[in-house]
């Protein structure tokens, strides 16, 4: 019998669509220190991250026994794709189901300074705003449109979009730069006031 942990992904991958299942076994240890970390150090919590870990192998397994995965030798980074889409999932449905409860307070939230009038109206200018030019941004390139949904829509910290992305936090500013510079340009063209 040959040393099925020697096999290359492309064999192993041939080897589990045949119905051998412990070659999946083999990659899921292959790649799982360094998945999990890519993980876990973007959403700092362990659970959450054990959760999407095994959701992104449970994707894997769907997908191979559907054929939705061609051999071209990137499993890993088609793993990354995966992890990636999940988490951006679980970023926006974070930001879903922020809401806040007078229940987990001693001091009644109503009264606190902080949540009245000014801040409420800045979040609702600011909401009508991403409305207003979220159709707008899917004009933009990929690379920028990635940026600037990921920092405005899920409020992520340029330091989280860096390591998200795999790119400097340089490299994240200038992206969101030239962003702010194309909607400028495609506001300008197409006439549109931004109305809050």
């Amino acid at each position: 019998m040959d040393n099925i942990a020697a096999m290359c992904d492309n064999d192993l991958l041939s080897r589990f669509a045949k119905g051998h299942n412990e070659a999946m076994q083999v990659l899921v240890e292959r790649y799982k220190a360094k998945l999990f970390s890519y993980i876990y150090y973007t959403v700092k919590d362990r659970v959450i991250a054990e959760d999407i870990f095994q959701d992104v192998f449970f994707k894997v397994i769907v997908s191979l026994k559907h054929g939705r995965y061609e051999e071209n030798g990137k499993f890993f980074p088609w793993l990354t794709r995966i992890a990636h889409n999940l988490i951006i999932d679980y970023f926006r449905r974070q930001k879903a189901q922020n809401t806040i409860s007078n229940d987990d307070y001693e001091f009644d939230l109503f009264s606190n300074l902080n949540l009245c009038e000014s801040n409420i109206e800045d979040e609702i200018v600011r909401e009508q705003i991403l409305k207003q030019v979220g159709s707008l941004v899917y004009e933009l390139p990929e690379e920028q449109r990635e940026v600037v949904l990921m920092r405005y829509y899920y409020d992520m910290s340029f330091k989280e979009i860096s390591e998200q992305t795999g790119v400097s936090i340089n490299t994240s500013l200038g992206r969101m730069r030239y962003a702010v510079l194309n909607l400028r340009k495609i506001i300008e063209n197409k006439k549109i006031s931004l109305v809050v």
